[in-house]
C-alpha cells in the first residue's frame, strides 16, 4: 500500500498502448503543477459572506474546543511551506509551493477573521522551530493533511448533515476542505515525483518511507490529543463529540463516510494525478473486514444533502452527480 498508482506511467497507457506519462519526468512536473495553479481560488477572508449568528449557533460555535490549535497549525503550515520553498531551486517547483505558502497563510488569516468577528477564545501561540531539516518537517505536514483530511471528510460530511452550524458558515468551511485536497493531491504528486528522481532504490523503499510518515502523522496527533486533554480535563471536547458525532455513532458507518467523502472529492481532479491511496486502501480492508464481521447487521442509507464540491471540470461524474445521498 503505497501512496502511488505506478512509478513507470500515471496512466498506465495512452490509445496506442505506450505510457503517457512516467512519473518523476518534467510532463509530470509540470502536469501537477499547472493544475494547481488552475484550480486556485481567488478570494479575500475579510470579504467573505460571514453570516449574523443567533445565540444558539453562537454558542455552538464558542463550545468548539480547537480554534486555537486550528490557528496555530494554519500559522505553522504557512510557515514551513514559505521556508521550505526557500530551499527549492526548480523555478516550477518554486512557483507552485509558493502558492501552497500563500494559501496556508491564508487559512490563518481566515480563520483569524472568524476568531475576531464571533468573539471565539483562540489566542496566537509562538509557531516555535520548524526543525532542523526543513524538508523532513515539509514531508511531516503533508503526511499529517493527507490523514487529517481523509478523517476530516467524514467529520465534515457528519457535520455538515446535521446542521451543527449554520450553512453559510459550512459553505465557507467548504472551499477551506477544497483546497486541502488540492494540496493533498499536489503533495502526493511531489513525493512521487522526488521519489522517483532519486533512482531505483528511492522507489523500492517509498512504501516503507510512506508508512514511516503515517505513523508518524498518527503519533502526532496522538500526543495533541493527550496535551489537549491536559489542558481542559477533555471536558469541552468530550461534551463536542456526545453533542455533534456520538448521536446514533457508528463507526463502521462512519469508515463509509470518510472512503466515500475522499473518492468523492478525489474525482474532481485530472484523472491523471495521483491522489493518496495508503488511508483509502487500509480502510478498505477495514471495511470489508466489518462488513463480513457484522453481514447480518446491514447499515441503513443515511439521508441527507452532501457538502459542495468546488473544482469539478465540465463533463466529470462529480460534476454531473446530484449533491444528495
Amino acid at each position: 500500500m503505497m501512496d502511488k498508482t505506478a512509478f513507470v506511467a500515471i496512466n498506465s497507457h495512452s490509445d496506442g498502448g505506450l505510457p503517457v506519462m512516467k512519473i518523476g519526468s518534467l510532463e509530470h512536473r509540470d502536469a501537477f503543477c499547472s493544475h494547481f495553479a488552475r484550480t486556485y481560488l481567488d478570494y479575500d477572508p475579510e470579504a467573505l459572506p460571514w453570516p449574523a449568528l443567533d445565540e444558539a449557533a453562537l454558542h455552538r460555535l464558542r463550545q468548539v474546543p480547537f480554534w486555537e490549535d486550528v490557528l496555530y497549525f494554519e500559522r505553522r503550515a504557512g510557515a514551513i511551506v514559505a521556508a521550505f520553498t526557500e530551499t527549492v531551486t526548480d523555478p516550477v517547483m518554486k512557483e507552485a509551493l509558493a502558492l501552497q505558502g500563500r494559501e496556508e497563510t491564508r487559512h490563518a488569516k481566515l480563520i483569524r477573521v472568524m476568531v475576531d468577528r464571533y468573539g471565539l477564545d483562540a489566542p496566537e501561540r509562538p509557531i516555535g522551530d520548524l526543525g532542523a531539516d526543513i524538508e523532513t518537517s515539509f514531508k511531516d505536514f503533508g503526511f499529517g493533511e493527507c490523514f487529517d483530511s481523509f478523517v476530516g471528510f467524514g467529520l465534515f460530511k457528519i457535520a455538515w448533515q446535521s446542521e451543527f452550524l449554520p450553512r453559510e458558515i459550512m459553505q465557507i468551511f467548504s472551499m477551506l476542505m477544497y483546497e486541502e485536497t488540492r494540496h493533498i493531491v499536489f503533495f502526493i504528486n511531489w513525493m512521487a515525483y522526488t521519489e522517483a528522481r532519486k533512482g531505483w532504490l528511492a522507489r523500492t523503499v517509498s512504501p516503507l518511507v510512506t508508512l514511516r510518515y503515517y505513523v508518524r502523522a498518527v503519533h502526532n496527533k496522538i500526543r495533541f490529543a493527550r496535551r489537549g486533554q491536559q489542558v481542559d480535563d477533555g471536558k469541552s471536547l468530550a461534551a463536542l463529540q456526545v453533542s455533534m458525532f456520538l448521536d446514533g455513532f457508528n463507526f463502521r458507518r462512519f469508515l463509509e463516510d470518510c472512503y466515500a467523502e475522499n473518492s468523492r472529492r478525489m474525482s474532481v481532479f485530472d484523472p491523471e494525478l495521483l491522489r493518496p491511496s495508503f488511508l483509502p486502501q487500509l480502510t478498505d480492508v477495514a471495511l470489508k473486514a466489518l462488513r463480513v464481521w457484522g453481514r447480518r447487521t446491514e447499515l441503513e442509507t443515511k439521508p441527507g444533502s452532501l457538502p459542495p464540491l468546488y473544482g469539478a471540470h465540465p463533463g466529470s461524474a462529480a460534476a454531473q452527480r446530484p449533491e444528495s445521498s
